[in-house]
């Protein structure tokens, strides 16, 4: 899937709120780089952690409050 439609989806999930998003976005991709583990079912060995983070909350693993 192309960023553009991963980022849509994302958007959706956070009412079109882009600051939401970005916020989401850095705070999920700092505790993947301190260790945490992705909820993604596919390898994520080679992929940024802001994409997982945006792959993660596209996909409804991840619940935005806000």
């Amino acid at each position: 899937m192309r960023l553009e439609e991963r980022m849509s989806q994302a958007l959706k999930r956070t009412n079109n709120d882009r600051y939401i998003l970005a916020l989401a976005v850095g705070q999920r991709a700092d505790e993947l780089s301190k260790g945490a583990k992705p909820l993604l079912e596919q390898n994520t060995q080679h992929m940024k952690y802001t994409d997982i983070a945006i792959d993660e909350i596209a996909g409804g693993f991840l619940t935005i409050d806000g």
